[in-house]
């Protein structure tokens, strides 16, 4: 089966590879009509490490999907992520020859182009350069200068860097399972579609994605993007400690996370005892809850504050910056127990735990619903809605852009939708190179 209306979101994590099948309903609604999940085994943080384990995990999730869609996926949306990506902020300037002249799209993308010819460290490259207040002839605060006059135009830019060895080994795998890449995002732009509401982004908030091996946060304020980190930590640190610290086996230590876990040591009391099973035939091991949560607390406490302090850099503290909505959690990792009041404890700041069941249809399979899904989800609106960017090409063939049906009426959504396109050209480019 090939519906044109139908496309698929690729997510390659850390711990698990999923593809999401699905199409938009009479209500505007996400609708699942396939889904395949495999376990990922050549990702180490979000970067590829194993080139061949990546390209079959990728293949049995497809396969997956494929078999209980009955959709041919040729075209997938993916998602780039992982500790190599990092952000700047910058500030940059123009003189222009004729100030009598109207500001244009030019003038900007003279500007912008001007940014991407900075310096990085050796392997990295600017992927992505965000406009997000500029200033005309010294006066400050301008969303849009498009039609004004002046002689200097100058802005404050959101700058993301990547390794473009790391994007062009994503870009590599996905070829070789057969694929082609239709849509390129960042994975902390595509879990913010999914769980973020409008008035969420414009009021300020920051959004933090536990995955399996890292942790990414994305800040919005006044309905754009302003800073963006990876932490390299995330749920499977907290296995392994707790593998270390009750000497246990991982496939246990998940088991106990999961069932047991709890970020909070003063909601389990001392009498409670867990017992594990022995291996071949050895006596059962017995953990006491109150200490499985003390290991969990510690490694949680430590993830949280680092994320804390970038969300302190970008200048929480000063009233403008100010994220009124607060904390929204999301990804695997922030259905640990408790973990909602830890937030709030050591932030201060109203958190709560982020689900992509609003943009679903109501018959939704409920495991598609949970945070876990939720960069997933994203990926797949992305797909469906063709924003980041659209192209009907292979990684190393000529880009075509596709026509969006549904083009947004509001300013604002033609100006993202600019922007995203710019920044999955400058990946297509890294990717046609490769």
């Amino acid at each position: 089966m090939k519906d044109q209306n139908t496309s698929v979101g690729l997510d390659i994590g850390t711990t698990k590879i999923v593809a999401l099948v699905g199409r938009k309903n009479e209500f505007n609604k996400v609708e699942i009509v396939g889904v395949g999940k495999s376990k990922s085994l050549g990702v180490h943080r979000g970067v590829v490490n194993n080139i061949t384990q990546t390209i079959q995990s990728i293949q049995q999730a497809v396969e997956d999907a494929r078999s209980n869609s009955q959709y041919k996926i040729n075209d997938v949306s993916v998602g780039i992520a992982g500790q190599h990506i990092r952000s700047i902020q910058h500030s940059d300037y123009i003189t222009r020859e004729n100030p009598e002249a109207v500001i244009d799209e030019n003038d900007i993308q003279k500007l912008i182009q001007q940014v991407y010819k900075l310096v990085m460290l050796p392997g990295e490259e600017i992927i992505h350069v965000l406009p997000q207040e500029y200033k005309v002839d010294g006066q400050g605060e301008i969303k849009e200068p498009i039609g004004m006059h002046g002689g200097r135009l100058e802005a404050n830019f959101h700058v993301v860097v990547g390794q473009v060895s790391s994007i062009k080994n994503i870009g590599r795998c996905i070829k070789s399972a057969g694929l082609n890449m239709s849509n390129i995002t960042l994975e902390p732009l595509a879990s913010s579609e999914a769980v973020l509401s409008f008035e969420e982004k414009e009021a300020g908030v920051a959004l933090i994605d536990i995955g399996g091996g890292t942790t990414d946060l994305a800040i919005f304020k006044d309905g754009i993007i302003r800073h963006t980190a990876v932490i390299p930590f995330g749920g499977n640190v907290i296995t392994d400690d707790i593998k270390e610290g009750c000497s246990i086996i991982e496939k246990q230590a998940e088991l106990l996370k999961i069932k047991f876990g709890s970020a909070w040591p003063g909601e389990n009391r001392d009498t409670e005892i867990v017992s594990i099973p022995g291996l071949q035939g050895r006596d059962p091991k017995e953990i006491s809850l109150k200490t499985l949560s003390k290991i969990i607390n510690a490694r949680v406490v430590e993830i949280i504050e680092q994320v804390f302090l970038e969300i302190k850099n970008y200048g929480h503290n000063d009233q403008k910056k100010k994220l009124i909505a607060g904390i929204v959690l999301t990804g695997g990792g922030s259905q640990l127990k408790h973990l909602k009041q830890l937030v709030e404890y050591i932030t201060g700041m109203d958190t709560r735990v982020g689900y992509p069941s609003e943009h679903l249809a109501g018959d939704t399979l409920e495991a598609v619903s949970s945070p876990l899904f939720s960069t997933s989800v994203g990926l797949l609106m992305s797909a469906l809605e063709g924003t980041p960017i659209s192209t009907n090409e292979s990684v190393d063939g000529d880009m075509e852009v596709l026509e969006n049906g549904n083009q947004p009426t509001e300013d604002v959504n033609q100006k993202r939708k600019s922007i995203l396109d710019r920044f999955g050209e400058k990946l297509k480019e890294f990717l046609d190179n490769a």
